[in-house]
């Protein structure tokens, strides 16, 4: 029986527009459910939109909106960027629904109250509202927060405390047994170098009175849930965690990867794995740890200028091309370099000049020479090919796509069987014969990164089939 595989995105603030970094790790993750599903796997991909912030409610009054009829808005507009780079997610979670999530979030919470593991304590420290987190001095660059340019407040408040410290040294354990695989070796040092130098404990709750939205506490209504217990409860929760129905979380839960950014590794690696522990339940199986889209050596940034809108990218070009672009050009493990002319030069090169032509020049030779459409039945794909999406590394996998389209061109520079079939049909036919079965595995090969194109090409070659048009138009 195949296994299970369930891969998450980070939840994402609907306090404004998606950009190119969300597209990457929702692409990334699509790209690598998509593959589990050709192969056999039970899969499961889970987005969504984590709503229970107070950025959401300052940001819907500085439009002048009602909350709810903003936050309605940025979802809608999340999905449907999400539909047009055809994520192929299975649940959209809202963490604002009170009975898909909400149950869960309170369910964990009495758990970690049964542990002994929730205290109430006075507090005192630097609230950065952008963050909405506590920080210490040492986060601070000249007084202020180098993420947000503005000085953090000092709050007073009584908030409940989760005993993180208490999980140091067994959070360290599972990460160093194995127990949670932390992709890649880099981020898994990174994380336990944190854990050797001793985890503190974490708020856990804000006063109701400081929070307009959120999950009540179970038992103190006067404290609302903090993100920690409710953000990351969206993994579970939106497996029927907490409800009556439990079977999507019994089936899953056992094959987990969370894909995050390495700005959230702390919380993924640490707070969620103890919090875990302290409710009874199985940590996360897998953390995938990706980079930065950055431009021009720079994170994108609106005041710098360097900001690609990926509608607008796709508007240009085409989804399945940006989609391309993201699986080939950009490291699922470090920071990763987009401009406007490396796209571009990307696209002519590789998808105009390379796949497109490579997809025309066969077919018209298949059409024009075969009696028949090529036999497809024993097509072979690269050992490579599956070795790299085991170890993550999509990158990797689109590289062995692009060198079997380098291949195959070579083939018909070197054996010109368009030239040859004036002298020798028969061995003509074999080569012209063969270019289809190759071209046929490229298809198969791009179903998990390029779906329709993947699609467009096993058809001309069932169908023995000239396309009606170039698959990719060069860019001037």
């Amino acid at each position: 029986m195949k296994k299970p595989f369930y891969i998450t995105t980070p939840i994402f603030y609907p306090n404004g527009f998606l950009h190119m970094g969300h597209a990457y790790v929702t692409t990334l993750c699509d790209v690598l459910a998509r593959y589990h599903r050709l192969s056999g796997d039970q899969t499961y991909f889970l987005t969504g939109a984590d709503e229970n912030t107070e950025k959401v409610v300052r940001a819907a009054k500085a439009v002048g909106k009602d909350p709810k009829i903003y936050l309605d808005e940025i979802v809608k507009s999340f999905r449907d960027l999400f539909d047009s780079f055809e994520i192929s997610y299975d649940q959209f979670i809202r963490t604002s629904d009170e009975k898909v999530h909400w149950p869960g979030a309170q369910e964990v919470w009495k758990r970690l109250v049964a542990s002994g593991d929730i205290e109430k304590r006075s507090y005192e420290g630097l609230y950065c509202q952008g963050h909405e987190a506590f920080v210490t001095e040492k986060d601070l660059v000249d007084g202020k927060c180098p993420d947000h340019g503005e000085a953090p407040v000092l709050l007073r408040e009584e908030n409940y405390f989760f005993k993180l410290s208490k999980y140091t040294k067994q959070v360290k354990d599972k990460i160093e047994k194995g127990e949670i695989e932390i992709v890649p070796q880099s981020r898994r040092n990174e994380i336990l170098a944190l854990l050797e130098r001793g985890l503190e404990d974490v708020s856990f709750s804000r006063p109701a009175d400081k929070m307009s939205v959120g999950i009540p506490v179970p038992g103190d209504p006067s404290q609302k849930i903090y993100v920690w217990c409710d953000a990351l409860v969206n993994y579970i929760s939106a497996l029927g965690f907490g409800r009556a129905d439990q079977t999507l979380f019994d089936t899953f839960w056992s094959g987990v990867t969370h894909v995050i950014g390495k700005d959230i590794l702390r919380f993924h690696a640490a707070i969620w794995p103890a919090m875990l522990m302290s409710a009874g339940l199985p940590v996360p199986r897998r953390i995938l740890v990706h980079g930065l889209i950055i431009s021009g050596g720079k994170k994108m940034s609106k005041s710098l200028g360097n900001v690609i809108d990926p509608l607008a990218l796709s508007h240009e070009y085409g989804v399945e091309p940006v989609r391309y672009y993201l699986a080939r050009y950009i490291s699922p493990f470090e920071d990763g370099e987009m401009t406007l002319d490396s796209f571009k030069s990307a696209y002519n090169a590789d998808l105009a000049n390379g796949l497109g032509n490579l997809v025309s020049r066969v077919m018209r030779m298949a059409s024009t020479h075969l009696s028949a459409s090529a036999n497809v039945s024993t097509v072979s794909i690269p050992a490579e090919y599956a070795a790299a999406f085991e170890r993550f590394d999509i990158q990797a996998a689109a590289g062995v796509i692009t060198k079997a389209i380098a291949e195959a061109d070579q083939t018909i520079q070197e054996k010109a069987p368009f030239k040859l079939v004036k002298t020798d049909k028969e061995a003509a036919v074999k080569i012209i014969a063969n270019l289809c079965t190759r071209l046929f595995a490229i298809g198969k090969m791009l179903e998990p990164i390029m779906p329709q194109t993947a699609v467009t090409i096993q058809t001309l070659v069932r169908e023995n089939k000239m396309p009606d048009a170039p698959l990719f138009l060069r860019k001037e």
